[in-house]
Protein backbone atom coordinates (compact mmCIF):
# COMPACT_ATOMS: atom_id res chain seq x y z
CA UNK A 1 0.00 0.00 0.00
CA UNK A 2 1.53 3.81 -1.00
CA UNK A 3 2.18 6.49 1.12
CA UNK A 4 -0.32 8.24 -0.91
CA UNK A 5 -3.30 5.50 0.38
CA UNK A 6 -2.06 5.59 3.55
CA UNK A 7 -2.16 9.61 3.58
CA UNK A 8 -5.78 9.48 2.30
CA UNK A 9 -7.07 7.55 4.60
CA UNK A 10 -5.79 9.51 7.36
CA UNK A 11 -7.84 12.82 5.31
CA UNK A 12 -10.71 10.89 4.98
CA UNK A 13 -11.12 10.01 8.62
CA UNK A 14 -11.24 13.50 9.03
CA UNK A 15 -13.08 14.55 6.02
CA UNK A 16 -15.70 11.52 6.54
CA UNK A 17 -18.05 10.90 9.58
CA UNK A 18 -18.12 7.25 11.31
CA UNK A 19 -20.32 5.04 8.79
CA UNK A 20 -20.44 7.64 6.26
CA UNK A 21 -21.83 5.52 3.57
CA UNK A 22 -21.65 7.43 0.87
CA UNK A 23 -18.17 8.05 1.50
CA UNK A 24 -17.27 4.72 2.31
CA UNK A 25 -18.99 3.53 -0.71
CA UNK A 26 -16.47 6.19 -3.30
CA UNK A 27 -14.06 4.41 -1.61
CA UNK A 28 -14.50 0.78 -2.05
CA UNK A 29 -15.22 2.07 -5.63
CA UNK A 30 -12.60 4.10 -6.45
CA UNK A 31 -9.75 4.03 -3.94
CA UNK A 32 -8.77 6.32 -1.23
CA UNK A 33 -6.79 8.31 -3.09
CA UNK A 34 -9.24 9.19 -5.99
CA UNK A 35 -11.77 9.13 -3.74
CA UNK A 36 -10.28 12.18 -1.63
CA UNK A 37 -9.53 14.08 -4.97
CA UNK A 38 -13.22 13.64 -5.57
CA UNK A 39 -14.23 14.58 -2.59
CA UNK A 40 -12.53 17.47 -1.88
CA UNK A 41 -13.23 18.44 -5.72
CA UNK A 42 -9.90 18.43 -6.99
CA UNK A 43 -11.23 15.22 -9.29
CA UNK A 44 -14.19 14.89 -11.79
CA UNK A 45 -16.29 12.23 -10.95
CA UNK A 46 -16.27 9.70 -13.99
CA UNK A 47 -19.67 9.04 -15.77
CA UNK A 48 -21.44 6.72 -14.03
CA UNK A 49 -20.04 6.60 -10.71
CA UNK A 50 -23.45 7.72 -8.97
CA UNK A 51 -24.88 5.14 -10.25
CA UNK A 52 -22.61 2.22 -9.14
CA UNK A 53 -22.43 4.26 -5.82
CA UNK A 54 -26.39 3.65 -5.82
CA UNK A 55 -26.31 0.29 -6.49
CA UNK A 56 -23.71 -0.41 -4.00
CA UNK A 57 -25.23 1.32 -1.08
CA UNK A 58 -28.51 -0.87 -2.36
CA UNK A 59 -26.90 -4.01 -1.64
CA UNK A 60 -25.43 -2.99 1.51
CA UNK A 61 -28.94 -1.95 2.68
CA UNK A 62 -27.71 2.08 3.02
CA UNK A 63 -29.57 3.51 0.67
CA UNK A 64 -32.70 5.32 2.82
CA UNK A 65 -30.91 8.66 2.61
CA UNK A 66 -28.76 8.92 -0.30
CA UNK A 67 -29.69 12.17 -2.08
CA UNK A 68 -26.44 11.89 -4.56
CA UNK A 69 -22.97 12.77 -4.65
CA UNK A 70 -23.87 16.31 -5.38
CA UNK A 71 -25.05 16.45 -1.52
CA UNK A 72 -22.66 14.83 -0.20
CA UNK A 73 -19.85 16.84 -1.60
CA UNK A 74 -21.96 20.06 -0.12
CA UNK A 75 -21.70 18.42 3.28
CA UNK A 76 -17.81 17.17 3.28
CA UNK A 77 -16.89 20.78 1.34
CA UNK A 78 -17.24 23.14 4.86
CA UNK A 79 -14.64 20.11 6.74
CA UNK A 80 -12.07 20.52 3.30
CA UNK A 81 -9.94 23.40 4.33
CA UNK A 82 -9.13 21.33 8.15
CA UNK A 83 -8.00 18.74 5.76
CA UNK A 84 -4.00 18.16 6.93
CA UNK A 85 -3.05 14.00 7.77
CA UNK A 86 0.03 14.83 7.81
CA UNK A 87 -0.04 16.83 11.25
CA UNK A 88 -2.69 14.12 13.15
CA UNK A 89 0.05 11.36 11.35
CA UNK A 90 3.09 13.00 13.30
CA UNK A 91 0.84 14.29 16.26
CA UNK A 92 0.11 10.15 16.74
CA UNK A 93 3.27 9.50 16.03
CA UNK A 94 5.18 12.05 18.83
CA UNK A 95 2.41 9.69 21.34
CA UNK A 96 4.11 6.56 20.26
CA UNK A 97 1.39 5.94 18.24
CA UNK A 98 0.40 5.14 14.52
CA UNK A 99 -2.18 5.06 11.92
CA UNK A 100 -3.32 1.39 10.91
CA UNK A 101 -5.23 0.61 6.94
CA UNK A 102 -6.97 -2.53 6.34
CA UNK A 103 -3.71 -3.43 4.05
CA UNK A 104 -1.48 -3.46 7.32
CA UNK A 105 -0.69 -6.86 9.34
CA UNK A 106 -1.86 -5.67 12.46
CA UNK A 107 -5.91 -4.63 11.02
CA UNK A 108 -7.90 -6.98 12.45
CA UNK A 109 -9.21 -8.96 9.98
CA UNK A 110 -12.53 -9.78 11.97
CA UNK A 111 -13.51 -5.95 11.24
CA UNK A 112 -14.17 -6.87 7.88
CA UNK A 113 -17.13 -8.52 9.08
CA UNK A 114 -18.69 -5.18 8.92
CA UNK A 115 -18.77 -5.60 4.96
CA UNK A 116 -19.78 -1.38 3.75
CA UNK A 117 -18.87 -0.07 7.11
CA UNK A 118 -15.37 -0.89 7.95
CA UNK A 119 -14.02 1.44 8.98
CA UNK A 120 -10.84 3.57 6.31
CA UNK A 121 -8.47 3.06 9.14
CA UNK A 122 -7.94 2.86 13.25
CA UNK A 123 -6.11 5.49 14.58
CA UNK A 124 -4.10 3.36 17.83
CA UNK A 125 -2.03 3.50 20.89
CA UNK A 126 -0.67 0.49 22.40
CA UNK A 127 1.93 -2.60 22.31
CA UNK A 128 2.61 -3.54 18.69
CA UNK A 129 1.29 -6.83 18.46
CA UNK A 130 -1.42 -8.28 16.41
CA UNK A 131 -4.74 -8.32 18.02
CA UNK A 132 -6.44 -11.67 18.86
CA UNK A 133 -9.08 -13.09 16.58
CA UNK A 134 -12.86 -12.35 17.88
CA UNK A 135 -12.65 -16.09 18.47
CA UNK A 136 -10.50 -14.89 21.90
CA UNK A 137 -12.15 -11.68 22.60
CA UNK A 138 -15.18 -10.63 24.75
CA UNK A 139 -16.62 -7.66 25.02
CA UNK A 140 -18.01 -6.19 28.30
CA UNK A 141 -20.55 -3.40 28.47
CA UNK A 142 -22.82 -1.44 30.41
CA UNK A 143 -23.49 1.41 32.53
CA UNK A 144 -21.61 4.17 33.47
CA UNK A 145 -23.12 4.51 36.66
CA UNK A 146 -22.57 0.96 37.75
CA UNK A 147 -23.81 -0.40 41.16
CA UNK A 148 -21.82 -2.14 43.73
CA UNK A 149 -23.33 -5.23 42.11
CA UNK A 150 -22.68 -4.37 38.59
CA UNK A 151 -19.04 -3.49 39.36
CA UNK A 152 -18.29 -6.24 41.48
CA UNK A 153 -19.94 -9.24 38.95
CA UNK A 154 -17.56 -6.85 36.04
CA UNK A 155 -14.73 -6.94 38.35
CA UNK A 156 -15.37 -11.16 38.53
CA UNK A 157 -16.08 -11.76 34.87
CA UNK A 158 -13.08 -9.62 33.30
CA UNK A 159 -10.35 -11.08 35.75
CA UNK A 160 -12.19 -14.85 34.97
CA UNK A 161 -11.77 -14.09 31.08
CA UNK A 162 -8.63 -12.81 30.76
CA UNK A 163 -6.83 -15.26 33.12
CA UNK A 164 -8.55 -17.96 30.43
CA UNK A 165 -6.80 -16.14 27.80
CA UNK A 166 -9.44 -13.94 26.44
CA UNK A 167 -9.17 -10.15 25.60
CA UNK A 168 -11.43 -8.02 27.19
CA UNK A 169 -13.04 -5.16 24.54
CA UNK A 170 -14.91 -2.38 26.15
CA UNK A 171 -15.05 1.76 25.20
CA UNK A 172 -13.24 3.36 28.26
CA UNK A 173 -16.15 5.00 30.19
CA UNK A 174 -16.96 5.06 34.08
CA UNK A 175 -18.12 2.21 35.30
CA UNK A 176 -18.70 -1.19 33.84
CA UNK A 177 -16.52 -0.20 30.96
CA UNK A 178 -13.43 0.86 33.84
CA UNK A 179 -14.02 -2.05 36.03
CA UNK A 180 -13.72 -4.41 33.13
CA UNK A 181 -10.51 -2.90 31.91
CA UNK A 182 -9.00 -2.54 35.27
CA UNK A 183 -9.90 -6.67 36.20
CA UNK A 184 -8.15 -7.51 32.95
CA UNK A 185 -5.64 -5.76 33.41
CA UNK A 186 -5.21 -7.80 36.82
CA UNK A 187 -5.95 -10.92 35.53
CA UNK A 188 -4.20 -11.15 32.25
CA UNK A 189 -2.42 -14.05 31.48
CA UNK A 190 -0.46 -12.58 28.35
CA UNK A 191 -1.10 -11.58 25.16
CA UNK A 192 -3.49 -7.94 24.46
CA UNK A 193 -5.25 -7.93 27.78
CA UNK A 194 -7.61 -5.68 26.90
CA UNK A 195 -8.74 -2.99 24.34
CA UNK A 196 -10.70 0.31 24.85
CA UNK A 197 -12.67 1.81 21.89
CA UNK A 198 -12.72 5.13 22.08
CA UNK A 199 -15.19 7.81 20.92
CA UNK A 200 -12.76 10.46 20.15
CA UNK A 201 -9.31 11.06 19.32
CA UNK A 202 -6.64 9.16 21.08
CA UNK A 203 -4.45 12.19 21.30
CA UNK A 204 -6.75 12.81 24.58
CA UNK A 205 -7.66 10.26 27.12
CA UNK A 206 -11.35 10.16 27.75
CA UNK A 207 -12.76 10.76 29.96
CA UNK A 208 -10.31 12.70 32.17
CA UNK A 209 -11.20 11.10 35.21
CA UNK A 210 -9.66 7.40 33.63
CA UNK A 211 -6.28 9.06 32.22
CA UNK A 212 -4.55 6.58 34.47
CA UNK A 213 -6.04 3.51 33.51
CA UNK A 214 -6.15 4.45 29.96
CA UNK A 215 -2.81 5.12 29.85
CA UNK A 216 -2.12 1.49 31.70
CA UNK A 217 -4.34 -0.13 28.94
CA UNK A 218 -2.10 1.61 26.22
CA UNK A 219 1.17 0.48 27.81
CA UNK A 220 0.24 -3.29 27.68
CA UNK A 221 -3.20 -3.49 25.40
CA UNK A 222 -4.40 -0.96 22.84
CA UNK A 223 -6.56 1.81 22.40
CA UNK A 224 -8.04 2.38 19.04
CA UNK A 225 -10.66 5.18 17.63
CA UNK A 226 -11.59 5.15 13.62
CA UNK A 227 -11.02 9.35 14.59
CA UNK A 228 -8.28 11.60 13.82
CA UNK A 229 -6.51 13.11 16.46
CA UNK A 230 -8.42 16.09 18.38
CA UNK A 231 -11.43 14.84 17.38
CA UNK A 232 -14.43 15.20 19.89
CA UNK A 233 -16.36 12.60 21.70
CA UNK A 234 -19.90 13.57 19.93
CA UNK A 235 -23.03 11.66 21.03
CA UNK A 236 -23.10 10.17 17.31
CA UNK A 237 -19.94 9.16 17.70
CA UNK A 238 -20.51 6.79 20.69
CA UNK A 239 -22.66 5.48 18.88
CA UNK A 240 -20.98 4.31 15.86
CA UNK A 241 -17.60 3.06 17.80
CA UNK A 242 -20.18 0.45 19.85
CA UNK A 243 -20.47 -1.50 16.22
CA UNK A 244 -16.37 -1.63 16.72
CA UNK A 245 -16.46 -3.22 19.99
CA UNK A 246 -19.11 -5.60 18.69
CA UNK A 247 -16.99 -6.66 16.08
CA UNK A 248 -13.99 -7.47 17.69
CA UNK A 249 -15.17 -9.75 19.99
CA UNK A 250 -16.96 -12.70 19.53
CA UNK A 251 -19.34 -12.26 22.46
CA UNK A 252 -20.71 -8.84 23.72
CA UNK A 253 -22.07 -9.18 27.32
CA UNK A 254 -24.39 -6.34 28.75
CA UNK A 255 -23.33 -6.69 33.06
CA UNK A 256 -25.32 -3.51 33.65
CA UNK A 257 -27.58 -1.38 31.76
CA UNK A 258 -30.78 0.65 32.23
CA UNK A 259 -33.61 0.51 29.58
CA UNK A 260 -32.22 2.90 27.30
CA UNK A 261 -28.61 2.05 28.17
CA UNK A 262 -26.04 3.05 24.92
CA UNK A 263 -24.59 -0.78 25.89
CA UNK A 264 -28.18 -2.23 24.25
CA UNK A 265 -26.68 -0.54 21.46
CA UNK A 266 -23.78 -2.20 21.30
CA UNK A 267 -25.62 -5.43 22.06
CA UNK A 268 -27.70 -4.59 18.74
CA UNK A 269 -24.67 -4.35 16.55
CA UNK A 270 -23.25 -7.40 17.63
CA UNK A 271 -27.19 -9.41 17.10
CA UNK A 272 -26.62 -7.83 13.09
CA UNK A 273 -23.40 -9.13 12.98
CA UNK A 274 -24.21 -12.42 14.19
CA UNK A 275 -22.33 -11.95 17.49
CA UNK A 276 -23.54 -14.08 20.35
CA UNK A 277 -25.12 -11.73 23.08
CA UNK A 278 -24.96 -11.94 26.67
CA UNK A 279 -26.76 -10.47 29.72
CA UNK A 280 -26.29 -10.45 33.32
CA UNK A 281 -29.49 -10.77 35.48
CA UNK A 282 -29.88 -8.32 38.19
CA UNK A 283 -32.57 -7.23 40.75
CA UNK A 284 -36.24 -6.67 39.45
CA UNK A 285 -36.22 -3.60 41.49
CA UNK A 286 -32.37 -2.42 40.17
CA UNK A 287 -33.05 0.77 36.83
CA UNK A 288 -29.20 -0.62 36.29
CA UNK A 289 -30.51 -3.92 35.11
CA UNK A 290 -33.93 -3.46 33.35
CA UNK A 291 -32.04 -3.10 29.70
CA UNK A 292 -30.65 -6.88 30.41
CA UNK A 293 -33.80 -7.94 31.61
CA UNK A 294 -35.64 -6.27 28.20
CA UNK A 295 -32.50 -8.13 26.17
CA UNK A 296 -33.79 -11.44 27.75
CA UNK A 297 -37.25 -10.96 27.51
CA UNK A 298 -37.17 -9.72 24.11
CA UNK A 299 -34.81 -12.98 23.47
CA UNK A 300 -31.77 -11.18 22.33
CA UNK A 301 -29.85 -12.47 24.55
CA UNK A 302 -28.50 -15.47 26.75
CA UNK A 303 -28.33 -15.59 30.44
CA UNK A 304 -24.97 -15.76 31.23
CA UNK A 305 -23.67 -15.70 35.52
CA UNK A 306 -20.21 -16.71 35.16
CA UNK A 307 -16.65 -16.89 33.13
CA UNK A 308 -17.40 -20.61 32.06
CA UNK A 309 -20.79 -19.89 30.25
CA UNK A 310 -19.17 -16.94 28.29
CA UNK A 311 -16.68 -18.69 27.17
CA UNK A 312 -18.55 -21.72 25.77
CA UNK A 313 -20.72 -18.57 24.00
CA UNK A 314 -17.40 -17.97 22.66
CA UNK A 315 -16.08 -21.01 21.64
CA UNK A 316 -16.77 -23.17 18.09
CA UNK A 317 -20.32 -23.62 17.85
CA UNK A 318 -20.65 -26.61 19.76
CA UNK A 319 -17.62 -27.69 20.95
CA UNK A 320 -18.00 -26.74 24.68
CA UNK A 321 -21.79 -27.86 24.73
CA UNK A 322 -22.90 -30.90 26.18
CA UNK A 323 -23.90 -33.66 23.74
CA UNK A 324 -27.58 -33.66 23.54
CA UNK A 325 -27.41 -30.11 23.16
CA UNK A 326 -25.52 -30.29 19.81
CA UNK A 327 -28.21 -31.99 18.10
CA UNK A 328 -27.43 -33.15 14.48
CA UNK A 329 -27.54 -30.80 12.05
CA UNK A 330 -29.21 -32.91 9.11
CA UNK A 331 -32.20 -33.26 11.28
CA UNK A 332 -31.91 -29.52 12.78
CA UNK A 333 -33.15 -30.91 16.43
CA UNK A 334 -34.23 -27.82 18.51
CA UNK A 335 -35.37 -25.07 16.04
CA UNK A 336 -38.15 -23.15 16.29
CA UNK A 337 -40.43 -22.55 13.59
CA UNK A 338 -38.77 -19.14 12.23
CA UNK A 339 -34.97 -20.63 12.52
CA UNK A 340 -36.46 -23.56 10.29
CA UNK A 341 -37.62 -20.61 7.87
CA UNK A 342 -35.13 -18.44 8.27
CA UNK A 343 -32.64 -21.13 8.03
CA UNK A 344 -34.70 -21.90 4.16
CA UNK A 345 -34.55 -18.47 3.00
CA UNK A 346 -30.49 -18.35 3.41
CA UNK A 347 -29.18 -18.58 -0.13
CA UNK A 348 -26.04 -22.01 -0.46
CA UNK A 349 -23.25 -19.77 -2.40
CA UNK A 350 -24.05 -16.40 -2.10
CA UNK A 351 -24.75 -13.87 0.70
CA UNK A 352 -27.81 -12.09 1.74
CA UNK A 353 -28.57 -8.90 3.56
CA UNK A 354 -30.47 -8.78 7.04
CA UNK A 355 -33.13 -6.60 4.60
CA UNK A 356 -33.47 -8.89 2.06
CA UNK A 357 -33.47 -11.93 4.11
CA UNK A 358 -36.71 -10.34 5.78
CA UNK A 359 -38.22 -10.04 2.64
CA UNK A 360 -37.99 -14.02 1.89
CA UNK A 361 -38.73 -15.54 5.31
CA UNK A 362 -41.55 -12.81 6.22
CA UNK A 363 -39.72 -12.21 9.18
CA UNK A 364 -39.41 -8.56 11.28
CA UNK A 365 -35.60 -7.66 11.40
CA UNK A 366 -35.27 -8.35 15.11
CA UNK A 367 -36.10 -11.67 14.41
CA UNK A 368 -33.68 -12.26 11.66
CA UNK A 369 -30.78 -10.62 13.80
CA UNK A 370 -31.61 -12.88 16.61
CA UNK A 371 -31.73 -15.94 14.42
CA UNK A 372 -28.50 -15.66 12.43
CA UNK A 373 -26.86 -15.20 15.77
CA UNK A 374 -28.90 -18.60 16.96
CA UNK A 375 -27.91 -19.83 13.21
CA UNK A 376 -24.39 -18.93 13.45
CA UNK A 377 -23.57 -20.32 17.24
CA UNK A 378 -25.07 -24.11 15.77
CA UNK A 379 -22.84 -23.44 12.96
CA UNK A 380 -25.94 -23.68 10.21
CA UNK A 381 -24.94 -19.81 9.10
CA UNK A 382 -22.17 -17.81 8.04
CA UNK A 383 -21.11 -15.11 7.71
CA UNK A 384 -18.78 -13.10 5.02
CA UNK A 385 -18.30 -9.58 5.07
CA UNK A 386 -21.90 -8.45 6.50
CA UNK A 387 -23.28 -10.89 4.36
CA UNK A 388 -25.06 -14.49 5.14
CA UNK A 389 -25.51 -17.85 4.06
CA UNK A 390 -25.79 -21.01 5.03
CA UNK A 391 -22.79 -23.01 6.57
CA UNK A 392 -21.73 -25.88 4.25
CA UNK A 393 -22.63 -28.56 6.72
CA UNK A 394 -26.20 -26.82 6.53
CA UNK A 395 -26.76 -27.02 2.73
Amino acid sequence: MSDDERTARAALSRLFEPQDAAGLALVQLTGADDALRIATGRLAAGPGLEQEISRLLADAGSGGGWAGLGEALKRWAPRVPDLAPARDLATLARLGGRMIIPADELWPRQLADLGLQEPLCLWWRGVEQELPPAAKSIALVGSRDSTAYGSSVTGDLAYSLAQRGFTIVSGGAYGIDAHAHRAALAGSAGGVPTIAVMAGGVDRFYPSGNEDLLRAVANQGAVLAEVPPGSAPTRYRFLQRNRLIAVLASVTVVVEARWRSGALNTAHHAESLGRAVGAVPGSVHSANSAGCHRLLREGGAVCVTDAGEIAELASPSGQSLPQDKRGRVEDHDGLTLEDLILLDALPLRTTSSVEKLTAVAGLSPESVRAGLGRLGLLGLAESHRGGWKRAGKAG
